[in-house]
């Protein structure tokens, strides 16, 4: 019992002596651990100016002076060389963080040779202290056709000029989406294996067929940023190549050393066997990064367990490994020593408090592995409801339909697939407001990119109703047997959700009534318009007659016209569509439509026929001769008014002049626009019997886009009696404008049988 009483004391008494000493050197950390030289500012800003760096004179090193640029009222900068700024320094790892800028260019290159020569610079003042470091960096090209060269400038060496990083970025012809990971398509990144503080860039254009950008960018990036940050660099520079060369700032790691004998007061002696030290204790000297090296640029680096400045005496600090568990765990009674810690274990009592101790530690983790278990059984059971859920959805959307449909027809196959939910959620970020385009009367629309970086157009149904989805399952059949270059492509879609989900090709430039009525900076010309009449014409005409079957579209007008970036029409929308066989000419169905588009004579008799998709073609020719909206406001009163009677009413009196749209005046296009009045008014005829085919159509717009018609062009016979006074009966030699509202048209188109 004595024996064990006295070895207790004694380790108690080491404990002692070990705490003593750790606190000892707590007092002596404390008390001395320099950053800068004494009376020299530490810190610009929020950035730390460790000495051999300085702002002050007298602070720095020769080749170590830096500025800190202070100005009221906005946050301090630091700066070296000819105003970079600086945003770090490391001392552990010898880098000084900065921000450089890109090297643009115009293209093409204003040379006879194809070749330019410009130079690239961290902004370095004439020292051999900081240069680009090889280890952080990246050279990065951005353009089109574009190869660069970093060249080391034989003033900066004592070799001739030589290439040191050659890069290409290469758009071959009709590659639009630029390949983010930068490597080789529009963007190219490489090595830097020699570190200097500037390079001249060699530049040339590669003789290769190909998209051409109007500027290129050289650049010398952080590569753990641009990894980061560079796909989102690349995409805001191929929308605005200018801005972001003139205001983008790149991150750029310098690495800066010491010279062993214009700095040999900052080093010391031998600290043990072979091992040079610097000034302070405890510290070691890095030749170029490389311990116990022989080169003569070198740097000073605290030895393992100690931190601080090692270019000050005592520099160097003890790290309290102890009140860091989590970077040194200790289970046990944790001591500071030197360089390193001690854990010493506890001894084992065992008592009624440990016991209680550790059955509660026991309770615990036992309780919560059993929320951890229910918590994952509960995961399981709803991965399971919403799968079987998934499943619900896709038989009720009629996916065993679809799936036989793609199946069983190689063509459409090969044009559309079925997404599954996931891919389309990721696409949209979870279907985010921000990427909604629009929203028509059967859906809204959203922005989506796959996986593969397509951009496309996702429509989601607003309404959860069986006839929505019947009209979706409508879409997605009807548009897997189209394929003609202005009707809208269907890439697929998703049966996995309550609503299905209609995937198609994004066309970017808006739709036709939005660039007739809604923005006025850069109206369509004549020449547009009627290009984009004809071939709107043409779409329609293909899905009544051309298609394998009759498709009668049911909801014809200027918004379900979507215009590519080169103008080009895509009919769009056939949530409403019908189709029927070749041989049929109509079918009786529930009146569909939208107010000023819709076919009085459909309205009456709920017959559909391929003359109800002419009269709404008809209402869009009046946008494109007027720009006016199909329902209008006179202002002279507040009632609507509808744009297929007025205009038929003006034309039927020879008044053109008074409601045609200016534009096409001062653009000469008066002739052909009275050719395409009368085509719009045969038309809008209340009879069917009595409006031309799409077909007809088609070839008089062609007719006239071909300047085959002339003033006395008479539409064929089925057309020949829209001039004569159908169902009009308001008095010629009346004063004013005579105003035919919408609820005007539908009395005096009375005389439809029912």
């Amino acid at each position: 019992m004595s024996l064990f009483s006295s070895a207790h004391s004694t380790e108690s008494k080491i404990i002692l002596l070990l705490l003593a000493f750790q606190l000892f050197i707590l007092a002596t950390a404390a008390a001395a651990a320099p950053v800068a030289l004494p009376g020299c500012p530490e810190t610009c800003g929020n950035i730390t100016v460790p000495y051999p760096f300085g702002t002050r004179a007298g602070c720095f090193r020769e080749g170590f002076n830096l500025t800190c640029e202070e100005t009221p009222g906005r946050r301090p900068k630091l700066l070296v060389g000819d105003g970079v700024e600086v945003v770090g320094i490391s001392l552990p790892e010898g880098t000084v963080r900065v921000h450089t800028k890109m090297l643009g260019v115009r293209l093409p290159l204003n040379t006879s040779s194809l070749r330019s020569n410009g130079s690239w610079s961290a902004g370095l003042v004439a020292t051999d202290r900081l240069a680009v470091s090889t280890r952080h960096n990246q050279f990065v090209v951005m353009g089109c056709n574009l190869l660069a060269s970093l060249v080391v400038d034989p003033r900066d060496s004592d070799s001739v000029s030589s290439y040191v990083s050659v890069c290409a970025a290469l758009c071959p012809d009709g590659v639009a989406a630029i390949d983010i990971s930068c490597s080789g398509v529009g963007c190219c990144q490489t090595r830097i294996p020699l570190g200097l503080p500037s390079y001249r860039v060699q530049l040339s254009e590669v003789a290769a067929p190909g998209t051409t950008s109007l500027f290129g960018a050289m650049l010398i990036a952080d590569q753990e940023w641009f990894s980061r940050e560079g796909p989102l660099l690349q995409l805001h520079y191929f929308g605005e190549e200018k801005r972001v060369i003139d205001t983008e700032a790149i991150p750029t790691v310098l690495e800066w050393s010491l010279d062993m004998n214009r700095d040999q007061d900052l080093f010391g002696g031998l600290d043990g066997p072979g091992r040079s030290r610097c000034i302070s204790l405890n510290s070691i000297v890095l030749y170029d990064g490389v311990e116990l090296s022989n080169f003569g640029q070198a740097r000073c680096h605290c030895s393992k367990g100690f931190e601080g400045n090692p270019y000050f005496a005592n520099g160097c600090q003890d790290i309290d490994e102890c009140q860091q568990p989590d970077l040194y765990p200790c289970h046990g009674t944790c001591i500071n020593l030197p360089g390193t810690y001690r854990c010493s274990s506890k001894k084992s009592i065992t008592s009624l408090p440990g016991l209680i101790t550790i059955i509660a530690i026991s309770a615990g983790f036992g309780l919560l592995f059993s929320i951890l278990g229910v918590a994952r059984i509960t995961n399981m059971f709803k991965q399971r409801r919403a799968k079987k859920l998934r499943q619900k959805f896709f038989k009720r959307n009629h996916g065993l339909l679809l799936q036989q449909l793609i199946s069983s027809n190689k063509d459409i196959a090969e044009r559309m697939k079925i997404f599954s939910l996931e891919e389309l959620e990721q696409a949209t970020n979870n279907f985010d407001q921000n990427r909604i385009l629009g929203g028509g009367g059967h859906g809204t629309v959203y922005k989506g990119i796959l996986s593969d970086q397509h951009v496309v157009a996702i429509k989601k149904s607003k309404i959860v109703v069986q006839r929505e989805i019947d009209q979706f399952v409508n879409e997605v059949v009807i548009l897997s047997q189209t394929n003609h270059r202005n009707v809208v492509k269907l890439f697929g879609c998703c049966l996995e959700t309550e609503v299905p989900l209609l995937v198609y090709e994004f066309i970017s430039n808006g739709t036709l009534s939005y660039h007739l009525h809604e923005q006025s900076e850069n109206p369509l010309s004549w020449k547009d318009r009627l290009r984009i009449a004809l071939e709107t014409a043409r779409a329609i005409a293909y899905l009544h007659r051309a298609a394998s079957i009759s498709v009668f579209h049911r909801d014809i007008k200027s918004a379900n016209i979507l215009l590519t970036d080169t103008l080009t029409a895509k009919v769009s929308d056939f949530g409403a569509s019908r189709s029927i066989s070749i041989d049929e000419t109509g079918v009786h169905t529930a009146i569909q439509g939208t107010h000023g588009y819709l076919d009085p004579e459909y309205y009456y008799t709920s017959r559909l026929t391929e003359k109800s998709d002419v009269y709404s073609f008809g209402v869009i020719l009046a946008e494109l001769l007027t720009r006016i909206t199909p329902i209008f406001s006179s202002q002279s009163s507040s009632e609507s008014i509808s744009l297929a009677s007025y205009f038929v009413s003006l034309i039927r009196d020879n008044r053109l002049p008074d409601i045609l749209d200016l534009q096409i005046v001062e653009e000469g296009g008066t002739a052909d626009a009275e050719v395409v009045a009368r085509l719009a008014a045969a038309c809008l005829s209340l009879k069917g019997v009595d409006r031309p085919t799409m077909r007809q159509v088609e070839t008089t717009l062609e007719d006239v886009q071909s300047s085959k018609v002339h003033q006395n062009f008479q539409i064929t016979t089925v057309t020949q009696n829209v001039t004569k006074d159908q169902s009009y009966n308001g008095s010629k030699g009346s004063e004013g404008t005579r105003l035919y509202s919408l609820e005007k048209e539908f009395i005096q188109s009375s005389e439809i049988p029912r």
